[in-house]
């Protein structure tokens, strides 16, 4: 069971990028799917979740607006289309995944509930 991020790079502020979260060993339509991301020296805060059937969405309200997340059953892919980047949604971004029914808003950003994390693709925004 693997989670593949990437996606990342630099890109100027006010530019565009499109995070992948690729799911190998298991069909990752039976799983709610987050982002996260935590800049140096910040905590890990969840940017954004999809529950397993793609109609509900969650956003951090930091990017409410810019980001879109979405999922591609044929590919067994979630992405994360992230517009008007500004230099503080510079990070390194993970993508996690849960089993399960669908989290309620207050909860889809507790770490500990999603059972796999990928590894992080960086995100650089120059100003």
């Amino acid at each position: 069971v693997q989670l593949q991020a990437s996606g990342g790079g630099l890109v100027q502020a006010g530019g565009s990028l499109r995070l992948s979260c690729a799911a190998s060993g298991f069909t990752s339509d039976y799983y709610n799917i987050v982002w996260f991301r935590q800049a140096p020296g910040k905590e890990r805060e969840g940017v954004s979740y999809i529950d397993l059937s793609g109609g509900t969405t969650y956003y951090a309200g930091s990017v409410k607006g810019r980001f879109t997340i979405s999922r591609d059953s044929a590919r067994n892919t979630v992405y994360l289309q992230m517009d008007s980047l500004k230099p503080e949604d510079a990070a390194v971004y993970y993508c996690a995944a849960r089993r399960g029914n669908r989290l309620i808003f207050g909860r889809w950003t507790h770490e500990k509930l999603y059972d796999y994390w990928g590894q992080g693709t960086p995100v650089t925004v120059s100003s």
